[in-house]
């Protein structure tokens, strides 16, 4: 397993994480048991990272339960402060448009994540936690930064750092520049490496670490969708990838297919080796509740780099940006 230094640190954390998100079944539903198995799995074959959210559901139970059953060293775990509820009437404020500081994390809402998420993994204190949403404009207040430090300084957090909507790739670096914060969680992938341009090398060059999301573009990336895959409507990826006609998106994975088998098995490990061949990005992680995609994806991270002058012909050559979570929530 690759590592990398999280931050200003001396800890080794993997650079292929566990993304928790799908363990409460918004990909599908899965046994319990079976997504504990994958955890331990993934943890068993060198994977030290998970990352989840408050409001990921019953995520963060799983996960303590996993731990529970884990006799190695506690991996290092990542979550995000919960977001209240916003005025406006349309989805996705705060996420895809801003929302006052004061309205998604009024005084003391951070605090009460924090709590609540310790209670539901029964540990002693969180490695990271992370503004699930973060604009600019809120750098103007700063009690929302005091009270993520005083976590900090008793102990109930050993990291603080944001989480960025939407492809607001460079919405943090004011935040990296100032040495405020740890790290920055943001979209990465062969069809969105905008953050590859800016923000990931002055996270680079401020020792601030670089969590990839959206790695595999909800699994677009691997190759699994054809015109007639059906979502229901409790499923992330309804709508997700209908913002054009279908046959857009598929003929844009099917040109992919160039760089295989010369430089990847398959697509999914073309896509794991794109996001992690810039140094900068200190972890990529990707939903592995099913034990057979965390397989997958652990053999895939383990296989040699791309050469630096494919990574960049596909940073440049596939590049295709477009908005598909505004397309999920409305349509």
């Amino acid at each position: 397993m690759q590592l990398s230094t999280f931050a200003r640190s001396d800890e080794n954390i993997s650079r292929l994480g566990f993304g928790a998100m799908g363990l409460d079944g918004i990909f599908g539903k899965q046994d319990d048991d079976a997504m504990i198995r994958s955890i331990l799995y993934s943890l068993e074959n060198g994977v030290n990272f998970i990352d989840t959210a408050r409001v990921y559901g019953r995520s963060e139970e799983i996960i303590g339960k996993a731990l529970k059953e884990w006799k190695g060293e506690r991996p290092f775990i990542a979550t995000k402060a919960a977001a209240s509820a916003t005025p406006h009437s349309l989805p996705g404020a705060g996420f895809h448009f801003p929302a006052p500081v004061d309205t998604a994390y009024p005084q003391g809402s951070i605090r009460a994540s924090v709590e609540k998420s310790l209670q539901q993994m029964d540990i002693d204190a969180i490695d990271l936690i992370q503004l699930h949403i973060y604009w600019p404009q809120w750098d103007s207040s700063d009690y929302w930064m005091e009270e993520l430090l005083r976590l900090k300084e008793e102990g109930k957090v050993r990291y603080i750092g944001v989480s960025l909507p939407d492809h607001r790739h460079d919405h943090a670096i004011p935040l990296v520049r100032a040495g405020v914060i740890d790290s920055v969680q943001t979209v990465i992938n062969i069809f969105d490496s905008v953050a590859l341009d800016c923000l990931v090398p002055i996270c680079h060059e401020h020792q601030v670490a670089v969590i990839a999301r959206v790695i595999l573009d909800e699994g677009g990336l691997t190759g699994f969708l054809k015109e007639d895959t059906v979502f229901p409507s409790t499923d992330y990826r309804y709508n997700y990838f209908d913002c054009l006609p279908r046959h857009v998106y598929l003929e844009k994975v099917e040109r992919l297919r160039r760089y295989i088998p010369q430089y990847a098995e398959t697509l999914t490990e073309l896509a794991i080796k794109f996001v992690l061949h810039h140094p900068g990005v200190t972890v990529a992680i990707s939903s592995m509740q099913v034990k057979e995609y965390a397989a997958q994806n652990i053999e895939a991270s383990r296989k040699a780099p791309l050469p630096d002058d494919i990574f960049e012909t596909m940073k440049i050559r596939e590049r295709w940006i477009r908005h598909f979570y505004h397309a999920r929530r409305h349509l």
